[in-house]
């Protein structure tokens, strides 16, 4: 036991600890397929991890690593498993609400009071901001809610994709009451993690932008890319476009037609208001803890885990009671709803193997390396670097939280006790950075959640989203470079917006255009 503990790879803390990742991003985006992709980057890390190419080889070492380490190890690990019951939950609670007919009840409210595809989009980002407890719980709930509603007025599963994840972790990073929180204040050592947390929010220019953004496309209807293909051939009625839909057609619940716009609601809310007061409960808030320390030193895992239970528990009973589901039909939903969540539950956990792979490789350590050494005239410089090397390290991982305990730490650590304005202004451009990259990684879990939620393919959604999202980031570090001068949140912020509602009306400006000068060459 102590020699695996002692064993180090050759390859260890190098560039080479984020080639695993990279591949399989590569790979998922050139084969559309991301099963296959994902378990070959873990491959690849195993046989790094085995020292592969070099003296010393050890094929044994590299398998044990890919199963024993990685794929069982994730899997045996508590707080995963508690994400992944989590996640059961929530699709056993969907497929109810669907069953006892809350889903459609809403769909036919909403039929009835949304009358335009501005306005059904719109009501996603609604339902998207006010669900900002926990992005899994977002994406999956904005997903089953608005699908009937987009999908009446032909908004492809694309564009509903996009939305989903835009409110998922943008609004969480900025919400105070939120697993996200909870997280980011757990990084930072030496300081009032949620004091904290609450000075960023203002500088978290990525989350921000991202809001402003998807505002002024849905209102003044710009779509570019792959995305604007996508929403052309959805108001012709494919709401798909590719041959990839592996959610077209389902096999329809059952519903009993009983159901009203509360059966949706109340699952909804219960849900919100149990999943606080499970984390709540893990910071010790029940032993004399106060709120907020117990929401910044909560368990999420645990918290969400209890939480869903509970609440799930209280809807049994609650829709035994309105007599629209029986006790027998609710238990009925149990293997529906995990069946549900089987491919987002498969991905997770080859994303969260090669994490795995990528953290036995050093990529902490050789990415803490290139940060550090950042110090001098280019200091004003810090935040921008720190959004970008935050992005590309959760681009390449898949997870923000992981890139927040990567980099927060380093911030901490070089402003702590020195420049209190700029150590929050960094530690910001850390958030922001970690969400803009996990916001457009095929292997982040939020971009796998979102696109379940919203039943699109998968590489569908990454390479519509993707486009959008270097956009906004192209002017968040614009204006995290503007910040780093100013040390001052309003003057950047309102900079930045000018700046992304300017860059969004010139591509709508130059698609028209070269759209009207297409069909003169066409005419001609």
């Amino acid at each position: 036991m102590e020699q695996m503990m002692e064993y180090v790879p050759n390859m260890y803390a190098t560039f080479w600890a984020l080639v695993p990742p990279l591949v399989a991003i590569i790979l998922a985006l050139v084969t559309k397929e991301v099963y296959s992709s994902l378990f070959i980057g873990i491959v690849i890390g195993g046989l790094f991890y085995g020292n592969i190419f070099q003296q010393g080889f050890s094929f044994e070492k590299s398998v044990l690593h890919i199963f024993e380490d990685g794929l069982v190890g994730v899997l045996s690990d508590p707080y995963n498993v508690g994400i992944l019951i989590f996640l059961v939950v929530l699709g056993i609670m969907v497929s109810m609400m669907n069953k006892a007919g809350g889903s459609a009840a809403f769909g036919q409210w909403a039929g009835r009071h949304i009358k335009t595809r501005i306005g059904a989009q719109l009501s996603a980002v609604l339902l998207g901001m006010l669900i900002f407890i926990d992005d899994y719980f977002n994406c999956l709930t904005v997903g089953s809610v608005m699908r009937p509603v987009t999908d009446k007025h032909q908004v492809s599963r694309a564009k509903l994709a996009y939305i989903i994840d835009a409110t998922a972790a943008p609004i969480c990073i900025i919400a105070p009451i939120s697993s996200w929180a909870a997280a980011v204040t757990g990084f930072v050592e030496g300081e009032d993690g949620f004091a904290v947390f609450m000075n960023a929010i203002p500088y978290n220019y990525y989350a921000l932008l991202t809001i402003i953004a998807m505002l002024t496309m849905v209102l003044f209807k710009i779509d570019f890319g792959a995305m604007a293909v996508h929403e052309a051939n959805a108001a012709k009625g494919d709401l798909y476009t590719t041959p990839e839909r592996p959610y077209a057609n389902p096999a329809p619940d059952t519903v009993k037609g009983r159901g009203t716009v509360v059966d949706l609601l109340f699952p909804i809310i219960t849900l919100i208001i149990c999943c606080i007061i499970g984390m709540i409960y893990t910071g010790g808030f029940f032993s004399g803890t106060g709120f907020v320390e117990a929401f910044s030193g909560s368990d999420a895992s645990v918290g969400l885990m209890l939480g869903s239970f509970f609440a799930l528990v209280i809807t049994i009973v609650f829709y035994a009671l309105r007599k629209v589901l029986t006790f027998t039909e609710s238990c009925g939903c149990l293997p529906e709803g995990f069946k549900a969540m089987v491919p987002a539950i498969l991905i997770l956990t080859f994303a969260w193997t090669l994490k795995g792979m990528t953290d036995s490789l050093g990529a902490k350590e050789y990415v803490a390396g290139l940060v550090g050494g950042i110090s001098g005239p280019w200091l004003a410089l810090f935040p921008a670097v720190v959004f970008v090397v935050g992005a590309f390290l959760a681009f390449a991982t898949g997870t923000s939280w992981g890139t927040f305990g990567i980099l927060i730490p380093i911030v901490v650590s070089t402003f702590s006790g020195t420049n209190h304005t700029m150590m929050i202004i960094s530690i910001s451009a850390c958030m922001a950075g970690a969400v803009c990259g996990a916001h457009c990684s095929p292997i982040s879990d939020t971009t796998i959640m979102a696109s379940a939620g919203a039943q699109s393919s998968h590489i569908n959604h990454v390479s519509t989203q993707l486009p959008y999202v270097l956009v906004v980031a192209a002017v968040s570090c614009i204006t995290y470079i503007i910040a780093g001068f100013v040390q001052s949140p309003v003057l950047p912020l309102v900079i930045g917006i000018v700046l992304m509602v300017g860059t969004l009306f010139g591509i709508k400006y130059l698609m028209k255009n070269i759209g009207v000068r297409d069909k003169k060459d066409k005419v001609q």
